[in-house]
């Protein structure tokens, strides 16, 4: 319960003044006692860093506080595993070696190197959850309304975010060249292919050619090391700084309530403090499945030989990879695969088109409308990929 302050009355011998200014806020004292070590170190930094402005900014910060709280947490975990992918992928790229030894190093890395198994089965199971908890984040950031002025390039950052994040997933993959690496790539490049006016020279240009060969495994690489990390750490420096700037947004519910009503923690060091619990239940998550899962490596990929049963792209992609072969299924020839594209990147351009269609609160029409839309991505997207699984 929210308690009015109190209110004093003057002394009856005071003249009636003007109203006092307002108290300044508490000065941040640095850490340590006077003249200690800690203290003159944080000073000679604080005078060529400007901490303490930091912990100003931190201090006054809040992260809003309600039932629904819990999906703030997706985000950091994002970067998280982000992070994790990172220190793995430096410590992989050690030993790893693109081109036609690309095979052998990944073998040398999971069975020679000490401890190789280990790292490459975290970067492995770390990015597969770095592309759920990105999901997770985009919808809850979708249904809690967070497109809505003055939040539209937070929401698109956040679009180009998860697609960079998809094309990591994909790049990387190939990078083991083993059998079903090989053959699942192709199947989700020749899936791209699909697109409408873009479709082939889209993939010719992933290809590196008509099939996917070295050259393929080779443009592979420079994408996943070089060309998407380039791409990436702009727009998560701008998504985080847009974040900060406008905070988290709240569900409608929480909106509806007067000002007065809606409660707040400070983001150091409640929220933080939370925010790490989460980091670190999520690097247990990773330890787990990377120590009693580990990442198996297939045969070598043989170009030659056909297919094996049941090929299918990573589970992140077995959306479009069953929408397609659903329309395929209703349209004669190419025109239902085409057909099935052109409905996929009609969905992902009224997604990216969100914060214009419902840009505020006061029409409650579109916000309703923009909610069944979210609701029933999120429905294709799970509904398709289980579907698509038992369909194997």
């Amino acid at each position: 319960m929210e308690l009015e302050p109190a209110v004093t009355s003057a002394p009856p011998t005071a003249a009636p003044t003007a109203e006092a200014p307002a108290q300044a806020p508490a000065k941040l004292e640095p850490p340590g006692a006077p003249g200690s070590r800690l203290r003159r170190l944080y000073e000679w930094a604080d005078e060529r860093l400007g901490l303490t402005e930091l912990r100003k900014f931190a201090a006054k910060k809040t992260v809003p506080e309600h039932r629904h709280a819990f999906w703030y947490y997706w985000g950091g975990i994002s970067l998280f595993l982000f992070i994790v992918q990172v220190l793995t992928g430096v410590l992989l790229l050690v030993y790893f070696r693109p081109g036609p030894e690309a095979y052998d190093s990944v073998r040398r890395i999971t069975y020679e190197i000490h401890f190789g198994w280990l790292v490459r089965s975290a970067h492995s199971w770390s990015a597969n959850l770095m592309v759920f908890a990105v999901f997770v984040h985009m919808f809850s950031a979708g249904l809690m309304k967070a497109y809505r002025k003055p939040r539209e390039f937070t929401w698109w950052s956040g679009v180009v975010l998860l697609l960079l994040t998809l094309g990591f997933g994909f790049s990387g993959y190939l990078l083991t060249w083993d059998e079903v690496a090989y053959f699942g790539t192709k199947v989700g490049i020749e899936v791209a292919e699909k697109t409408p006016v873009l479709g082939r020279p889209y993939a010719n240009l992933l290809r590196g050619g008509p099939d996917v060969n070295e050259n393929t495994l080779q443009r592979f690489f420079a994408l996943h090391v070089v060309i998407f990390p380039l791409l990436f750490m702009p727009v998560l420096v701008l998504h985080l700084w847009l974040v900060s700037k406008h905070g988290n947004a709240v569900p409608p519910s929480e909106e509806a309530k007067p000002a007065a009503r809606r409660k707040s923690v400070p983001f150091f060091p409640n929220f933080m403090m939370k925010d790490l619990a989460m980091w670190l239940i999520a690097l247990n998550v990773i330890a787990i499945f990377a120590s009693f899962f580990p990442w198996q490596l297939g045969s070598q990929a043989d170009p030659l030989k056909p297919a094996p049963v049941g090929i299918h792209p990573e589970w992140y992609f077995m959306s479009s990879f069953q929408v397609l072969k659903i329309f395929g299924d209703w349209f004669p020839g190419a025109a239902g695969e085409m057909f099935g594209m052109a409905v996929f990147t009609l969905g992902l351009g009224l997604w990216f088109l969100l914060p214009l269609f419902d840009p505020s609160s006061k029409n409650g029409r579109r916000a309703r409308l923009a909610t069944y839309f979210i609701l029933f991505a999120l429905a294709v997207l799970v509904v398709t990929t289980v579907w698509g699984y038992l369909a194997l």
